[in-house]
């Protein structure tokens, strides 16, 4: 078995028009919907990582990350016949960019508010990550 690390992050902004908080979910081209994140490059650290994946996979660089927000999750996967375990850290950033510069691995994007992201998210480490950092907004730490 082969490991595997990753980061990313919990994307959101607030909506001009009607002042609601959005998550930025991706459709990766496997038809998946899930939150930007890739695979760490030799030297970085997690921020790092999560930084140049956003850029990589929506175009957005401008984002301000929540200090009282990381999690991980983990699970296998198969690749080429090999098994895979990944581990991937999430943060959560907040961005005021709304335009969304799609790389290759995705074919679609969504900005949704948390009821409608919570739905349209496929897996359900995405669903328990997006539940925990709206307890961390809910307690004020986003403000």
């Amino acid at each position: 078995m082969l490991d595997e690390y990753s980061a990313g992050a919990i994307l959101f902004s607030v909506n001009e028009s009607s002042h609601r908080i959005e998550y930025l979910l991706l459709h990766h081209t496997s038809g998946h919907w899930e939150f930007p994140k890739g695979n760490f490059e030799f030297g970085e650290d997690g921020f790092e990582t999560a930084r140049r994946e956003i850029y990589e996979e929506t175009g957005i660089t401008e984002i301000e990350f929540i200090k009282d927000f990381e999690s991980q999750i983990e699970y296998y996967f198969r690749r080429s016949d090999k098994l895979f375990h990944k581990r991937v850290i999430f943060y959560m950033a907040r961005t005021n960019t709304r335009k969304v510069i799609l790389s290759t691995e995705h074919d679609a994007y969504a900005w949704k508010e948390y009821n409608e992201a919570i739905n349209q998210l496929t897996h359900k480490d995405a669903k328990d990550l997006l539940k925990e950092a709206k307890g961390v907004q809910n307690a004020g730490s986003c403000e």
